[in-house]
């Protein structure tokens, strides 16, 4: 079985690749890539990408905390320490900008998740088990009235918290099956435009209800189900201006798309770690 301090460091380098992966996706509607700042004239790519490094630490120490422990109060309450001092340092690289704050609380989680069953296990557990952590109440979280919690409440949409309280239902249902199948069909950039468009036509997502209320949400939608109907990709450029001059962003799919590349990496090393102890016993 793999150790502690090894894996570890495994999770913590999954989820900056990951997060890596997700900024590098190129062209992307209303999201920071190489190309464009999409809809954000705070953020850019290269800040992107800094702001994923410095967060290698981060998961690194909530993977340790979680070896081999269960899901409780008392571990949910030192990830979410920890993600707070993640968060810090974040906004210490970023200058005050808020670049991966949702991905620390998805991909965290599933962190946690793995390192709890010593990265032996499947998708559909990684995720029940991401649940269930994020189902306790951590005590210490300081009250914050975000953006996200202003629409999830004038709209009634159910917003990061309770995708992970269900177990990621929007990664189980659509990023991952459609990220897998167009694995079968197309190459792996093609499987994580078709997952990310996957996600923007099923999931509502604040960050679209906040930038352009229902309306810019419903337009999201439509849009992202009829490049994923048609197959072309092509019109991701198009949708990109459309979505830069509405001013929208689907920064919670962003995040959902780095959770599943992440949580296909770490089924995928642990196969292949399986495969290395197969072939050399």
């Amino acid at each position: 079985m793999i150790d502690a301090y090894q894996l570890s460091s495994t999770l913590a380098e999954l989820a900056v690749s990951s997060l890596i992966e997700e900024v590098s996706l190129t062209p992307k509607p209303g999201l920071v890539d190489r190309n464009d700042q999409g809809s954000h004239d705070d953020l850019t790519y290269h800040m992107m990408i800094e702001s994923a490094q410095s967060l290698r630490e981060t998961f690194y120490q909530m993977a340790f905390e979680s070896y081999g422990e269960k899901p409780s109060q008392y571990l949910r309450e030192r990830i979410g320490e920890i993600g707070r001092q993640g968060e810090m340092r974040m906004f210490q690289v970023t200058k005050g900008v808020n670049t991966h704050k949702g991905a620390i609380w998805s991909l965290g989680l599933i962190t946690a998740a793995a390192a709890i069953h010593c990265g032996a296990c499947d998708e559909e557990t990684l995720c029940f088990t991401a649940g269930e952590i994020a189902r306790y109440e951590d005590r210490f979280i300081p009250f914050q009235r975000t953006n996200g919690m202003k629409a999830i409440q004038k709209y009634g949409v159910l917003g990061a918290k309770a995708e992970a309280q269900l177990a990621f239902p929007h990664i189980r249902h659509y990023s991952l099956p459609e990220f897998k199948s167009s694995l079968q069909r197309y190459n792996y950039e093609i499987a994580k435009f078709r997952a990310l468009l996957a996600l923007m036509a099923n999931l509502d997502d604040t960050c679209l209800l906040h930038r352009g209320g229902m309306e810019g949400l419903i337009f999201a939608k439509r849009y992202a189900k009829k490049v994923l109907n048609n197959g072309n990709l092509e019109e991701l450029e198009d949708m990109n201006e459309q979505f830069v001059k509405r001013h929208l962003s689907p920064g919670g799919s962003a995040d959902l798309l780095a959770a599943t590349i992440y949580i296909y990496k770490i089924c995928q090393t642990q196969y292949a770690h399986q495969m290395e102890v197969v072939t050399t016993t």
